[in-house]
């Protein structure tokens, strides 16, 4: 059986912390899992020191859950232990908010010469032509308006 990496060692403040935490049930329910499973895999003379198998069967987690939540506890510290994972995926939204108000104004604006109405692609060509992105898709034109009715 290979040894674990990552050894998880407490004070007696942190476990209290974290029993109180669970105690009062006012916590987020992620931070409440991760406090439980802190707790059972903790070392030391007060340490539960439960193996990964018997955490994820009482808590009903995945074993990775128990490495991860173990290796941010001892790379990252108490807190981030607590705390979900930062996202760093996330795309950054191609129409902010001055963007926006100009869309919703041009698609509430007479439509252009020669059409009867504004068109999904219409519209976000005049937003790349008015410089206000560098690229849009009519989807994102569409999701947009259909955001703020």
């Amino acid at each position: 059986m290979p040894r674990k990496k990552y050894i998880v060692t407490m004070t007696a403040e942190e476990r209290a912390h974290l029993r109180s935490l669970i105690s009062k049930g006012k916590a987020a329910a992620y931070r409440q899992r991760h406090a439980r499973i802190l707790l059972k895999t903790a070392q030391g003379e007060h340490g539960e020191q439960w193996r990964d198998a018997q955490i994820v069967a009482a808590l009903d987690v995945n074993v990775r859950t128990v490495e991860r939540l173990r290796q941010r506890f001892v790379e990252e510290g108490f807190e981030a232990a607590l705390q979900r994972k930062e996202q760093t995926n996330r795309k950054a939204k191609k129409i902010d908010g001055r963007a926006e108000a100009y869309l919703v104004t041009l698609a509430c604006s007479k439509p252009p010469e020669g059409r009867e109405h504004w068109t999904l692609p219409l519209l976000a060509d005049r937003l790349v032509a008015l410089e206000l992105v560098d690229s849009v898709s009519p989807e994102t034109v569409r999701q947009t308006l259909k955001k703020t009715n």
